[in-house]
């Protein structure tokens, strides 16, 4: 089963949208394997997001990531990397379709409220960063009713 890594940002957690979130994982079958309310430090910022160091927008970026506490997750599922993205839609909130997080919760793209690995290759990445210890390996009992 693949992994992938979710952070509801800070203007996500503020607005009181962590249960939601979770629940639309939840409901598509996806199992959580973990999580923590974090405030995340500036160094620990700027290495999650080098692989943007370049971009003009970095270091706003990284001062709204720092700005309050973010959960930081890690799902699996079948696709979960692919449908994660769907899940939650583009980038740019404009852009994202109506049913989607952000369709339906952002506004601006500098508070897009979530973020989600965009590959399977960014998702081994960024779970071993935020998950140094690992992740919970469970089963839930309602597995054999959403897969084959």
């Amino acid at each position: 089963m693949e992994q992938t890594f979710i952070m509801i940002k800070p203007d996500g957690v503020q607005r009181g949208l962590v249960g939601e979130i979770i629940s639309r994982f939840e409901k598509k079958g996806f199992s959580l394997r973990g999580l923590k309310l974090i405030s995340v430090e500036r160094p620990f910022a700027e290495k999650h997001y080098e692989d943007l160091s370049s971009k003009p927008f970095f270091n706003k970026l990284v001062e709204y990531i720092i700005s309050g506490p973010v959960v930081a997750m890690v799902w699996e599922g079948k696709n979960v990397v692919v449908t994660g993205r769907k899940i939650i839609g583009a980038t740019n909130p404009s852009d994202s379709a109506p049913g989607t997080i952000r369709g339906d919760f952002a506004v601006e793209i500098g508070r897009n409220v979530i973020h989600g690995s965009d590959s399977v290759e960014s998702a081994r990445k960024e779970i071993a960063l935020w998950f140094p210890d690992g992740t919970v390996n469970w089963q839930s009992s309602l597995h054999h009713w959403t897969h084959e």
